[in-house]
């Protein structure tokens, strides 16, 4: 068995580490926040690959830590239903994910601070260096240092991140604070609506403690609008304090003209039911959505996993679940492969295609609804899913 480090502890890291330490190997996860990680509650899509390792080694219902909905759901602007059919998705929460899998992983070999400046290959592994600690030796790094992934910008220089033409607006707001009837009707299915060079999704998540009880549950939206590139996209992103943030501006920290503009838009633009869901949310959020492709995600004694490699646009709800397949991929070349070079080969074949027909395809979505207006209920090439729709 071999000696495994692993740069950075979201997901994507912590699914590789569970299982790579349950194959035997000694793994150590290095996250360079100097605190356990959060995200302000935002949904995700809690596709398989995603709870596997939750139901499949940790024994967790699925009910536990996800809700159901039964419909995929389209409101008109008159707020009534246009559209529904009867289906299925799990939605979780990332902090409720990311706590679950801390929580399975060995606290011990969870090393905080740890900020990772780079690496040199030797003939018996591979030495990582870290900003304020000592060198680790490893036989393996896996970098799952995220979409700003140091890792990338070193093995992959041209793989530069591509603006799509809009960001997400996001919020949460507790389910327990909503009329009663509204937060019924929102927490039973996926909620869409569909408008001129934009859509909003709604869905219902985790209470901040990970509760999935009624009433104590998060109510969840992304609405995506389009910014030109240049000053438009910099004065939204630029915080109450007069700091431009080129990927997210975290909840308290949009600045108030924006966030006026985004509420007066829903109270024009959006159904009832969903305007009502933005004013009642205390503190929105935003995210710059843009997507990343590289050539190679294995190299000699490094590897990059999840969004350290692939960066694709949200709206096939995989991101979390492309992560975590990258990990059960990884652990899975290394249990039948006799050496780790063989293994990332084979690997890394298989996680090449996967995200580059992932990115093409969520490209394919944005297009869609944000430019070309084509985005249609009911069509199939829109459900969510990894390796296709509905997958």
């Amino acid at each position: 068995m071999a000696r495994l480090a692993i740069a950075g502890g979201s997901i994507g890291g912590l699914t590789a580490a569970c299982l790579l330490r349950d194959s035997g190997h000694e793994v150590t996860v290095f996250e360079r926040s100097p605190t356990e990680l959060k995200e302000r509650g935002a949904g995700i899509v809690c596709l398989e690959p995603t709870s596997r390792y939750l139901t499949q080694r940790v024994g967790l219902p699925i009910g536990d830590f996800t809700i159901r909905t039964d419909y995929v759901r389209y409101l008109g602007r008159n707020n009534q239903i246009s559209f529904e059919q009867a289906h299925n998705y799990r939605f979780s929460s990332w902090t409720t994910i990311y706590r679950l899998l801390l929580k399975a992983f060995d606290a011990d070999r969870y090393r905080l601070g740890h900020d990772m400046v780079g690496w040199s290959v030797q003939s018996n592994g591979i030495d990582v260096r870290f900003a304020d600690h000592e060198p680790f030796h490893a036989e393996l790094l896996i970098a799952a240092d995220g979409v700003g992934s140091s890792a990338r910008k070193q093995l992959q220089p041209n793989a530069m991140s591509h603006y799509a033409g809009y960001v997400a607006w996001r919020g949460v707001v507790p389910e327990g604070d909503l009329d009663p009837s509204l937060a019924g009707r929102l927490s039973e299915a996926i909620t869409y609506h569909v408008s001129a060079n934009g859509h909003i999704l709604v869905y219902p998540i985790p209470g901040m403690d990970g509760s999935v009880a009624k009433g104590e549950r998060l109510i969840n939206f992304v609405w995506y609008r389009n910014y030109l590139e240049g000053d438009d996209l910099g004065h939204l992103m630029t915080d109450r304090e007069g700091q431009n943030r080129p990927i997210s501006v975290p909840p308290g920290q949009v600045a108030d003209v924006h966030q006026a503009e985004v509420r007066a838009a829903a109270d024009a633009r959006l159904p009832d039911d969903l305007a009502c869901l933005i004013r009642y949310t205390p503190e929105l959020f935003l995210q710059v959505i843009f997507d990343i492709t590289v050539e190679h995600m294995a190299f000699e004694r490094v590897c990059l996993l999840g969004d350290a490699a692939f960066v694709a646009r949200p709206h096939a709800g995989a991101g979390s679940a492309k992560a975590a397949e990258d990990g059960w991929a990884l652990a899975k070349a290394l249990d039948e492969t006799p050496t780790i070079e063989t293994a990332l080969d084979r690997w890394e074949a298989k996680q090449l295609a996967l995200g580059r027909a992932l990115v093409e395809r969520t490209r394919s979505m944005g297009r869609r609804s944000q430019f070309d207006n084509s985005w249609t209920p009911g069509d199939s090439d829109l459900m969510l899913g990894l390796r296709g729709p509905g997958d």
